[in-house]
């Protein structure tokens, strides 16, 4: 099957550089709910049968309109949620933004024991990003989109598939309403055959969007 994986739209929170990842949190600047509104354009040659959104509200309104195009009721799962940036939450300095991304690159490194200070393991969110993932599968249809949050879609696809590693995902962000395609299955395995919408070769040939900069790892939570 096909996920297509969304990131949401842009917040204040992005723009402001902040670490956010509270629950709902933000909605959307006017930029934001623009780029919600390509998103029916930039998909209206896939087929999608089931839409998925976090418990994070920037992700219903990044939904809507495409949701309101295909006739299709969104369904809500917390597993989709961003990372929590625990301990830092809120933050702004650079020594907080390096705490939330050194933690999430070490999970796509494989170690997923690791906690983020104050929140989660790399275990437990996979697991519960997993399981919306298995629950997608058991509708037993062609394509499925996810719409969720930039930190944790990398940390999936670092984990959970055959073609991004550690290496990839230190160079390539997932832009405010950007599209990650994977395909396969969980008992087979995943292939990311399009990211932002480059084949993982020509993304990486072009060595698109470098994290090492402060300003742009802010913008993963």
């Amino acid at each position: 099957m096909r996920l297509i994986l969304i990131r949401h739209g842009q917040t204040p929170a992005n723009v402001a550089g902040v670490l956010e990842s509270t629950v709902p949190g933000p909605g959307l600047t006017d930029l934001g709910q623009e780029q919600a509104e390509e998103l029916v354009d930039a998909l209206s040659g896939d087929t999608i049968d089931a839409i998925f959104v976090s418990s994070m509200v920037r992700t219903h309104l990044t939904a809507a309109p495409l949701a309101a195009a295909r006739g299709i009721e969104p369904i809500v799962r917390p597993g989709l949620r961003e990372i929590s940036a625990g301990d830092v939450e809120g933050n702004t300095d650079a020594e907080s933004v390096h705490q939330y991304v050194s933690t999430l690159l070490t999970w796509c490194g494989g170690h997923l024991d690791v906690r983020m200070p104050g929140a989660e393991t790399g275990e437990e969110v996979i697991a519960r990003f997993d399981e919306v993932v298995a629950e997608a599968e058991a509708l037993g249809v062609g394509t499925v989109a996810l719409v969720s949050h930039g930190a944790i879609i990398r940390a999936w696809c670092a984990t959970r598939t055959l073609n991004v590693d550690l290496e990839f995902v230190s160079t390539h962000y997932v832009v405010n309403t950007g599209i990650v395609v994977v395909e396969g299955s969980s008992r087979l395995g995943w292939e990311v055959s399009a990211w932002l919408g480059q084949s993982v070769s020509e993304a990486a040939a072009r060595g698109v969007a470098s994290d090492h900069s402060p300003a742009v790892e802010r913008e993963d939570a």
